[in-house]
């Protein structure tokens, strides 16, 4: 117990030392911010190609899943649609 008056002293401490080693950023030329400028515009466009063919891809395939199901059933209901008439044109 007789330590427990000293926490809340010692943690402020701590703060404030901690702070106080902390390394301030170094200065960067102006060259280097835009070289840094360029290699993240750059990864950027890198990132949104690749967003983009991953979209184009999915899309592509979703219109080709739908294309064909709107297909098959456009055939099935021709062929009801046939029946039909051959049905009713049939002498009984």
């Amino acid at each position: 117990m007789f330590f427990g008056k000293y926490i809340p002293g010692f943690v402020v401490f701590v703060a404030i030392a901690g702070t106080s080693f902390a390394m301030p950023q170094a200065d960067q030329s102006a060259k280097q911010d835009m070289k840094d400028a360029g290699h993240e515009t750059k990864q950027a466009a890198k990132d949104t190609g690749h967003a983009t063919k991953k979209t184009a891809k999915k899309t592509g395939h979703d219109v080709k899943k739908t294309t064909k199901k709107a297909t098959n059933k456009t055939a099935q209901k021709t062929k009801e649609g046939a029946q039909k008439v051959e049905d009713k044109t049939q002498p009984n």
